[in-house]
């Protein structure tokens, strides 16, 4: 009883911090272009894992370092650019919606690639999420026909890369502890990282003159800690004391936060919304049944 009410008490803080990541990322694209920010969201996120996991990554075997690699650039190295890409044109709540196709491509590759099944209850629990996400995206597209919505097959490849990543975390990365497989993800690809912020022109004058700059510096910051950081040792705990399915349904619930947010900043929000919102809380609670 304890470890399941623990799945959804880390469900509920990941969807919190998740949720509010999408419009940390609008405010510090203000005075950041997208690989900037990109890469000093992963640069600033290793720092703060260097810190306080470097001793764990002495506990990671040799063999299961091509894991650790694959998971950092699929998990977070390559998703941290694409999404950034993705809010210059789309609004943040929207690109938090379309982001819910996670468990539908973590069930479709869990058991395509991975030989990880699903039950019948869970893909039918994941189908009513989907249901109420496709709503969202709809009146999102009615409200907002100004926007580009081809730049949501950043979002959509960032899905798949999310679901190989939770698969491969259950799969092969069962027994590392998640402190341990953030840091290690973050070895991998702070170097990277490194070479992508050096050639964006973020060291320049121009870029130093800009007003916002140390606003959008400070939002990254926060989101590195708390949306990177701290958000990824979560996401590995939860991946272990739960299901890949149920883990990667924390994206059904970050759309309602993100939802929020964008309430907040301006952002239309209607009452067919709110009714998706439900349908995807329902959709959340079946895809963690078992039978």
């Amino acid at each position: 009883m304890f470890q399941d009410n623990k799945k959804w008490l880390y469900l509920i803080v990941l969807s919190l911090i998740w949720g509010t990541s999408f419009i940390l990322i609008k405010k510090a694209l203000i005075g950041l272009n997208p690989y900037q920010l990109g890469a000093l969201r992963t640069i600033i996120t290793g720092l703060f894992l260097f810190i306080a996991g470097y001793k764990t990554v002495k506990t990671i075997k040799k063999e299961a370092w091509k894991w650790i690699a694959i998971s950092g650039f699929f998990g977070s190295f390559i998703p941290a650019f694409f999404f950034a890409i993705a809010e210059t044109e789309i609004d943040s709540a929207v690109v938090s919606v379309l982001n819910s196709l996670v468990p539908l491509n973590t069930i479709l590759i869990g058991l395509a690639v991975f030989k990880i099944a699903s039950t019948r209850k869970q893909v039918f629990g994941v189908m009513v999420g989907f249901v109420g996400t496709a709503i969202l995206i709809l009146k999102g597209a009615a409200l907002n026909p100004e926007q580009n919505y081809w730049y949501a097959g950043f979002i959509i490849a960032s899905t798949i890369m999310y679901a190989i990543n939770v698969n491969i975390i259950k799969k092969h990365l069962q027994d590392i502890r998640p402190l341990a497989i953030a840091t290690g993800n973050y070895v991998v690809i702070f170097i990277p990282a490194i070479l992508v912020l050096l050639f964006t022109g973020f060291f320049t004058k121009e870029t130093f003159s800009k007003p916002a700059l140390a606003e959008s510096i400070m939002y990254v910051v926060i989101l590195s800690f708390f949306g990177t950081a701290l958000a990824k040792v979560f996401f590995n705990k939860l991946v272990q004391i739960s299901t890949p399915v149920f883990a990667s349904s924390v994206t059904y619930v970050m759309p309602i936060v993100a939802l929020g947010w964008g309430i907040l900043d301006g952002e239309d929000f209607s009452l067919l919304q709110a009714f998706a919102s439900g349908i995807i809380l329902i959709g959340v609670y079946l895809s963690q049944k078992r039978a």
